[in-house]
């Protein structure tokens, strides 16, 4: 098999990628580990800035995005029961965000490349880089046992932080920074109205919590806890009883069904460059932001807006060196994302130790919330810097 760009990963960012490339007569094959039903179901994040919801709509994967997301002009933060509202548009042009679940979105996206002739191999096995250092790069995989060969231009690495792409890049040629956080996000989604119409950020004496949404029915929920928390501690009843004294005055928990349940510790991590050859990372196979700023799908975005613009290039023009700028455009997006997410992480969350930063991180958020000036740079990050 042949095709010009071989990606490796059927997760939002590959998908999006293959379709611009298609919309600019560029051919690509996607290789993905998992069925496509395991794909499609798996549960992420879902708040989507603006650019991320304009560029899903300029490759046609806009029309259910439009029906169904929620398009929301600000959020709330409560702090230890007072509650402020943070007015996006008011702040940034009219600049919103969107909750659509990424979930969706790699539906959206599965079915408009299909429907243009796409090729996606499912249950694509032991996929491995090689020869990305030359002319003639390889994917290797098996489908059923039968090992197979994909030749191609250029690798496309959308295989997320613990994917084989970035570890297939020879250690001397990269340098990754990171930070483990000594807290997690215990989540869970239910079948139940969410407590307001637009997310809430608490801060509270027992610890962080979020209140967002992936519908007007379905609400999706945090509590800060240890990121090795054992979840047979934490039944149903506990955890909404939990959500209850950490939102405070602010709403109510409404309690239903429980759809999905889960801990998740928290990281920042980058890898520079973002590209060895012709191997190329996207997405979580090169960077991890902590969730509190909504950032981790957005990067994703933001990285195949400037791969696929270079690539475009590349082709319309022959020039090797448009390919150099990929790596350097998208950290630059990424290292501000990563300072907005570890401000907000560490401004929100209770970190311990001998209390003189927990009480400067109150303290400044205290200030945060009685300045207009200090509202707007918030709001100016969350809805996203422009490419």
């Amino acid at each position: 098999m042949h095709t010009q760009v071989g990606i490796v990963g059927s997760g939002p960012s590959g998908l999006l990628l293959s379709q611009m490339l298609h919309r600019n007569g560029i051919e690509s094959v996607i290789l993905e580990r998992r069925a496509r039903a395991y794909v499609e179901g798996r549960i992420r994040a879902g708040v989507l800035e603006s650019a991320t919801v304009d560029l899903l709509t300029a490759v046609g994967a806009g029309e259910r995005l439009a029906r169904q997301g929620l398009v929301h002009q600000g959020f709330g933060i409560a702090l230890n029961g007072q509650h402020k509202r943070i007015d996006l548009a008011s702040h940034t042009g009219g600049r919103t965000v969107t909750v659509y679940g990424q979930t969706e979105v790699t539906r959206d996206l599965i079915e408009i490349r299909i429907a243009a002739g796409g090729t996606i191999i499912f249950e694509a096995e032991n996929v491995r880089p090689h020869r990305f250092d030359g002319n003639k790069p390889v994917l290797s995989f098996e489908v059923n046992g039968e090992q197979q060969e994909l030749t191609c231009d250029f690798i496309a690495g959308c295989d997320g932080y613990h994917g084989v792409c970035r570890a297939s890049i020879p250690q001397r040629e990269i340098a990754c920074y990171e930070r483990v956080y000594p807290f997690g996000w215990l989540g869970i989604l239910v079948d139940a109205k969410p407590p307001s119409e637009e997310l809430i950020y608490c801060r509270n004496q027992r610890g962080f919590a979020l209140f967002s949404m992936r519908s007007k029915d379905v609400s999706r929920s945090y509590l800060q806890c240890e990121p090795d928390e054992d979840l047979n501690e934490w039944p149903d009843d506990r955890v909404f009883d939990e959500l209850q004294r950490r939102l405070g005055d602010s709403g109510k928990v409404n309690i239903g069904p429980v759809i999905e349940k889960s801990v998740t510790p928290m990281r920042s991590f980058v890898a520079e460059p973002l590209r060895s050859g012709k191997l190329f990372l996207v997405g979580d196979a090169g960077h991890i932001v902590p969730p509190t700023g909504a950032k981790g799908l957005n990067l994703a975005a933001s990285d195949v807006y400037y791969l696929a613009t270079v690539l475009i290039n590349h082709y319309r023009t022959g020039n090797d060196h448009v390919l150099d700028e990929y790596s350097p455009a998208a950290l630059e997006r990424v290292w501000k994302a990563q300072r907005f997410s570890s401000w907000m992480t560490a401004l929100l969350h209770n970190a311990g130790g001998d209390g003189f930063d927990d009480k400067l991180r109150l303290a400044e958020l205290e200030y945060m919330l009685e300045s207009d000036a200090a509202i707007g740079s918030l709001a100016e990050n969350y809805v996203g810097l422009p490419y």
